[in-house]
């Protein structure tokens, strides 16, 4: 994104829609700044879960930020996968507009200027091309992106479920063990 932004040359003749240049400024910005966020929470946390690997206490796995901070964790993933992804896509579309926009139709001796004005040219409709094909696909991430997050929310309720159950079960065995005691007689009574 960053490449793209400083490596596009705008034509300096062409009167770009204020709008265009403002969306394109505003989503590499946005893009950059996700994924940096991502970049830098990955390399903070990445030193404290290879420290905690190597140390085979649990306290220490609890105590450990990485454990603190999974919000944070999932936010920046989160940002990085998903906005990351969809900004990108509009980014790509944002560029063929800014590239593409400029390149006009090239008049000929039998083309009359009107006829000339009253069709889109090449410019329009390659950034027109991008678009069309890149809304699909955005859709089609979206979609899968859902379908995807649902599925890892279902498992994880399934499996926090089967984990209540498994608890259950325990404190049943262990309440059945706590009052097997109270059955016996008391020790030594036996004797008597």
């Amino acid at each position: 994104a960053m490449v793209a932004m400083v490596e596009v040359q705008l034509d300096a003749d062409h009167d770009y829609p204020q709008g265009l240049l403002i969306a394109f400024s505003a989503c590499t910005t946005v893009l950059v700044a996700v994924h940096l966020f991502a970049l830098m929470v990955s390399t903070c946390i990445l030193p404290n879960i290879e420290a905690v690997s190597n140390v085979h206490n649990l306290n220490s796995v609890k105590e450990s930020p990485h454990e603190r901070m999974h919000r944070h964790i999932e936010l920046a993933w989160a940002f990085s996968t998903v906005i990351g992804t969809l900004l990108f896509l509009a980014e790509v579309v944002l560029l063929c507009w800014v590239k593409f926009l400029p390149l006009k139709r090239k008049p000929t001796s039998g083309d009359s200027s009107e006829a000339n004005n009253s069709s889109i040219s090449p410019g329009e409709a390659a950034a027109i091309a991008s678009t069309s094909i890149m809304v699909p696909f955005g859709l089609v991430f979206i979609v899968f992106a859902v379908h995807f997050y649902r599925s890892l929310v279902s498992h994880k309720t399934d499996r926090q479920f089967q984990e209540l159950n498994e608890l259950a079960e325990f404190a049943r065995l262990q309440d059945q063990l706590d009052h097997r005691g109270d059955a016996l007689p008391p020790p030594g009574s036996h004797f008597a």
